[in-house]
């Protein structure tokens, strides 16, 4: 700490001694940041006082690193940039322009990005290697120099009932959308592994607080109607235990759209569908697979030409593994599948944690072989973290912690730095605390430096990217109504800590699946945001706050102390053997209980504020969702067709993928061809057998 003080003094006197020769009139005054030549004649000034001042201002100059001194030279032309009128950068080759200010109805033109208005080389240099402008190394402020001007931060989120019910939600949240960027939530059926079943335990859970998927069928009915390829279509998927084999029904399901649309495309979709019809000839009434509704406005039947069908049926082989490699370089995403934190808080974990870590090693193994550069491998989440009851530091640190974790472990199997780092994104809980303004901005900063410093990783895998779901815990069932806007301060935190990507609760989440009208609401919320909120034009608009500043460097400090007190337990996952981080979390979550109940944490309408009407409440309950019958029956009716359908080659399949695992291949690769025959309980029961069932340590 004293040498980085004295290395900022010395910043401060050599732009200071620039000015005192400036002010005095040195005759051969040297541009900023260039040596003066001491020995130049003084020109009747005081020869010894010109030539100490001289001296002195050289040896401040020298003091200071090349790279610096190279930083704060090329900072008014940077400045200059922003300042003009419009703004260009290249991402992945390809440049992107836009303008650099918006003009309010008064004729105000406020800078998307404000440049500090800085003179002094320190205080510069202070704001270079602390903050910098968004889409600059340390990233505080943000990953990217400007937001994409035609894709707004919002998640659609959605997942209820059967594949189609959910289908229609995400068709009715994308309307007017030039973007679709989908999250899909699933049933606790599809979260332990296992087929809707009529056994009471798991019927009544088929559809109920997410959607079923059990089958490639499923996956391709969920998604329809949406173009899994195209660059404006990004799919979120919250899965954890079972995750390799979603992911492996989703990206069998892009393979496949992309065979759909080459047909069509090369006019061969008629001898497609005569083959298809040739295949469901072959199948006895009832086995073949349909979309059990009506198609939802804005469904164009794109993604139901092959259900039931697998694309390499249609095509030879040399076109479909053209057209794969084509769907898996273009498939945008995210899947959680974030082990670590379901054993230390969410509790859906199903493999041994040791298997488990394999699997997820080896998606990312098969993603940094195939060319998977944009759908992250893992999201790496705190906002389960903080749903079980840990505060904003313990999240941040712990999720960290985690996805440093990672890190080590894919070290550790021979994958290069670069080769994985950017497949990683992180998932954050927003809150009404103070240190929820920082979150972000700590985040990127600590991760960005361990990257650089520590791993020598380069610019992409410095970026940290990632996703805000406003609070469910801040949701509460009475005075219902007050949770939007709760949510709306959250979202607001969250858009001007520059995310990534952000999820607005519905306020009925407090007690159900929140409805059309709740979901319309917490979009809007992020909507009038966006649009409608003038300060939201700006992109930085937290930079330069004494009080964010400050908070900054608190949080961050804190999650350092935690990463130390990790480290003396063993690191993570020496800490989760005596369970330190659930013991943490659960002390966290008593600690906020206690103070909501004794008051001393205020929250309007449930312990202060309250209602006094006629009532017990303000406003009416909304009804609470339970997924039809109609349509437990039909998925549980749909994975026993499936299996009906390939009960020939599922055997055979599920063979090859235990030997895959007990030898030590590539599980993620032999999922793909496994989850074209067979559904999810029978891959997850074949698993267990390789890889052992979890077992929690007490």
């Amino acid at each position: 700490a004293r040498h980085s003080s004295s290395r900022s003094l010395g910043r401060h006197r050599a732009c200071a001694l620039h000015a005192s020769l400036a002010a005095l009139g040195d005759p051969s005054l040297p541009a900023p940041l260039e040596p003066a030549i001491e020995s130049a004649p003084t020109a009747g000034h005081d020869a010894p006082l010109m030539q100490a001042l001289r001296r002195h201002y050289n040896a401040a100059l020298a003091a200071i690193p090349a790279a610096d001194r190279e930083a704060l030279r090329a900072w008014p032309a940077r400045a200059a940039e922003l300042e003009g009128p419009e703004h260009t950068y290249i991402v992945r080759g390809q440049p992107v322009s836009g303008s650099n200010h918006v003009e309010t109805p008064g004729g105000t033109r406020v800078p998307k990005v404000a440049v500090p208005m800085l003179r002094d080389w320190g205080d510069l240099l202070q704001f270079l290697h602390a903050e910098n402008l968004p889409g600059h190394f340390p990233y505080t402020a943000g990953v990217y120099p400007f937001r994409r001007e035609h894709e707004e931060p919002l998640r659609m989120f959605a997942g209820e009932g059967g594949p189609e019910r959910t289908n229609r939600r995400f068709h009715y949240l994308a309307r007017g959308h030039a973007a679709q960027r989908l999250s899909t939530a699933f049933d606790s059926t599809t979260l332990y592994g296992e087929d809707p079943d009529l056994r009471p335990d798991v019927f009544g859970r088929t559809g109920n607080a997410g959607v079923s998927i059990a089958t490639l069928d499923d996956m391709k009915r969920l998604y329809s109607g949406f173009d899994l390829c195209k660059p404006t279509t990004s799919v979120s998927m919250t899965i954890n235990g079972p995750a390799p084999m979603i992911l492996a029904m989703y990206l069998n399901t892009a393979i496949d759209q992309r065979v759909e649309r080459w047909l069509r495309a090369e006019g061969r979709w008629g001898e497609a569908e005569r083959r298809i019809a040739q295949l469901r000839a072959a199948q006895p009434e009832g086995n073949w697979p349909v979309y059990r509704d009506e198609l939802p406005p804005g469904h164009d039947g794109f993604g139901l030409g092959l259900l039931g069908v697998d694309g390499s049926d249609l095509v030879d082989a040399s076109t479909y593994d053209r057209l794969r490699a084509e769907a898996l370089a273009a498939v945008r995403g995210t899947v959680q599948a974030d082990i670590l934190k379901e054993e230390q808080a969410q509790n859906t974990c199903i493999f041994s944690l040791e298997f488990a870590l394999r699997m997820m090693g080896d998606v990312q193994e098969y993603f940094s072989a195939h060319g998977v550069r944009n759908f992250y491998s893992a999201s790496v989440s705190g906002y389960h973290i903080a749903e079980a009851g840990a505060n904003p530091v313990t999240q941040l640190a712990f999720t960290l912690a985690n996805g440093f974790t990672l890190v080590e472990y894919y070290r550790a199997r021979g994958l290069a730095i670069d080769d994985f780092a950017p497949n990683l994104s992180f998932f954050f809980s927003n809150g009404m605390d103070a240190e929820y303004t920082v979150l972000g901005r700590v985040a990127r900063r600590i991760w960005a430096r361990a990257m650089r410093d520590l791993y020598g990783a380069g610019p992409r895998s410095q970026m940290l990217k990632y996703h805000i779901q406003t609070s469910g815990r801040s949701l509460h069932a009475r005075e219902i109504e007050f949770n939007d806007i709760r949510t709306t301060l959250q979202a607001l935190e969250a858009v001007f800590d520059n995310c990534n990507s952000l999820h607005t609760n519905a306020y009925d989440e407090a007690l159900t699946t929140p409805g059309e009208a709740s979901v319309r609401r917490a979009v809007a919320i992020q909507l009038i945001i966006q649009r409608e909120l003038g300060l939201a034009a700006n992109e930085n608009p937290l930079q330069g706050s004494w009080l964010v500043g400050r908070l900054t460097d608190l949080v961050e400090e804190a999650v350092y102390q935690e990463f130390e007190r990790l480290s003396e337990r063993g690191g993570v996952l020496g800490a989760m053997e005596t369970s330190y981080q659930r013991s943490r979390i659960q002390e966290e979550s008593l600690a906020y209980e206690r103070r909501k109940h004794d008051g001393s944490l205020p929250i309007v309408g449930v312990n202060t504020f309250l209602y006094e009407g006629a009532g017990a409440e303000a406003g009416s309950p909304p009804p609470l969702f339970r997924a039809p019958q109609s349509e437990q029956l039909a998925q549980v009716e749909g994975v026993r067709a499936f299996q009906r359908r390939h009960a020939a080659g599922a055997p055979a399949a599920l063979a090859r993928l235990q030997e895959v695992a007990r030898s030590g291949g590539n599980v993620f690769g032999e999922l793909l061809q496994t989850v074209r025959c067979c559904s999810l309980g029978q891959v997850s029961a074949a698993l267990y057998e390789a890889g052992g069932r979890y077992r929690r340590s007490l």
